[in-house]
């Protein structure tokens, strides 16, 4: 789980360079930072991300993983929870969008599921990613009812195969 995987199965895997590594602690202001200026989150949904904060305990506590390019600058994350299985957070910077780290960190995501003897997860996505999240392959199990006043709006609950463990 230390090491870091660079993730290069073909050219849609995701930019070269780009490689996937374990958040630490002293990442929690970027995550933070990729989380709270994210552009999907604006107008009706900046309430969701208002005041969010990604803390070291919190990266300690979860698998928590960084795409980062060259000089270390972090591209995105994601968070797997274990128990009960269910992609808690993934963000891809704006400026990085477009260019396969998303779907560079869902192939990381599924490595990661099965390593721990996962075989689906549980998504809750934001309305506007459910279509990233289908072309990736999750499958639409439900919705998830709005709970004012964090969460306004209905979400897509999704089920990611990750395949055998």
């Amino acid at each position: 789980m230390g090491s870091s995987i660079t993730y290069r199965r073909d050219r849609s895997a995701g930019p070269a360079g780009v490689r996937i590594r374990r958040a630490v602690a002293r990442d929690a202001k970027r995550l933070t930072r990729l989380v709270t200026t994210s552009r999907a989150y604006g107008g009706p949904y900046a309430p969701m991300v208002a005041g969010y904060r990604v803390g070291p305990d919190y990266i300690e506590a979860h698998r928590v993983f960084a795409a980062v390019g060259e000089g270390e600058g972090v591209l995105g994350f994601y968070a797997l929870v274990v128990s009960p299985p269910e992609l808690d957070l993934m963000f891809v910077g704006d400026d990085a969008q477009g260019l396969g780290i998303g779907r560079l960190l869902i192939a990381h995501l599924r490595d990661e599921a099965r390593r721990a003897g996962l075989s689906d997860v549980r998504v809750v996505a934001h309305p506007p990613a459910e279509g990233f999240y289908r072309s990736v392959g999750a499958e639409r199990t439900g919705t998830v009812a709005a709970s004012p006043p964090a969460v306004m709006w209905d979400r897509p609950e999704m089920t990611l195969a990750v395949g055998s463990p």
